[in-house]
């Protein structure tokens, strides 16, 4: 197994002098969580954006990315807003092996509980998914083409 860092609002920071929000060049978030854990997971950084900002040639080097690695079990830590669209161009691929988009809807520096929650909800259900692209956020869970964000209530669900 190994964990692959885009960023997204799950690495975002606060910046007290501009006043915003930011995603980091690195892993902080996931490592403060993975140490909390009994198991060790090889972390990855591949990107850090914000999904939005995310085009088809950064979905092409996370495929790569994702392609290239000796693994067969694969989280991958994404930005909500545009998870399905990479998790879909990752499934594409049609890769045997077992990948997993998370992400968070508030930063874990603002509030670490519904990252970890997403992140550890996505290694439990990778080690017992089948082969192929899936989505694990805020308790739903399925393949990728079956859970989607209802952006109009801020929310995963089942379609």
């Amino acid at each position: 197994m190994r964990i692959l860092n885009t960023g997204g609002t799950f690495n975002k920071r606060y910046d007290p002098i501009k006043g915003e929000l930011f995603v980091p060049n690195d892993n902080l978030a996931i490592e403060q969580i993975i140490e909390s854990m009994v198991i060790s997971i090889p972390l990855q950084g591949v990107l850090y954006k914000d999904s939005l900002e995310m085009d088809n040639h950064d979905r092409s080097v996370l495929a790569h990315t994702v392609s290239s690695l000796e693994e067969k079990i694969i989280i991958v830590v994404h930005g909500t807003d545009t998870m399905d669209l990479s998790a879909e161009y990752v499934a594409s691929l049609g890769l045997d092996k077992v990948i997993v988009f998370t992400g968070a809807m508030i930063p874990f520096g603002i509030n670490p509980i519904e990252a970890t929650a997403n992140l550890s909800m996505a290694i439990g259900y990778a080690q017992n998914a089948q082969n192929g692209v899936h989505i694990v956020m805020q308790g739903v869970m399925g393949p990728y083409d079956q859970v989607k964000k209802n952006k109009g209530l801020g929310k995963f669900e089942y379609v």
